[in-house]
């Protein structure tokens, strides 16, 4: 029996799949070690998947 396959999912339009990115923040701390902040795609939150909402409200619809 065929096994149902799940679709692939959707990859962030805004970081293109990569989510997390390591930026130097220039030098070295006083062990050698260098300096750097992970930053997160602020539009998937670290994912690098999109989503797709689960209901679209129409602009002008009365609650």
């Amino acid at each position: 029996m065929a096994q149902p396959t799940r679709p692939a999912p959707r990859i962030c339009p805004a970081c293109d799949g990569f989510a997390t990115v390591a930026v130097t923040l220039g030098g070295r701390d006083s062990h050698g070690h260098l300096r750097t902040l992970t930053i997160d795609c602020p539009a998937c939150h670290g994912t690098g998947t999109g989503t797709v909402p689960a209901r679209r409200v129409r602009e002008g619809a009365g609650a």
